[in-house]
């Protein structure tokens, strides 16, 4: 599993090894598949994309989430910035709660600021 699976798996309902199946329509990584994603392509992989582009997401942050490497969402980590191991569960649950508090915190100043 790797960690944009980690998230399909969550977010769509679909099992491991049909994500597995899916991912084998691409090449590369997720990063990969979000930098060739075509929306009007046919393949299920570009389904998949559709649907975490669905939940606000963008291609950019599908390949920061493979890669659990955004400056920002590492710097909001409990305990500040550190590495976090690709394709970890644990680590890209840690790296979403973080990207998660950010989003707050942008959506509070929003609020705030109107």
């Amino acid at each position: 599993m790797c960690n944009c699976g980690h998230l399909v798996e969550t977010v769509c309902g679909i099992a491991p090894a049909q994500i597995h199946l899916i991912a084998l329509d691409g090449t590369g990584d997720w990063e990969a598949i979000a930098n060739a994603y075509c929306p009007t392509s046919g393949y299920p992989i570009d389904d998949v994309v559709t649907k975490l582009l669905a939940l606000g997401l963008t291609t950019e942050d599908l390949g920061h989430l493979e890669k659990l490497d955004h400056p920002d969402v590492l710097a909001a980590l409990p305990g500040g910035k550190r590495w976090l191991r690709r394709n970890e569960r644990a680590d890209v649950v840690a790296y979403l709660h973080a990207w998660s508090d950010l989003l707050e915190l942008l959506v509070e100043d929003v609020r705030l600021s109107a």
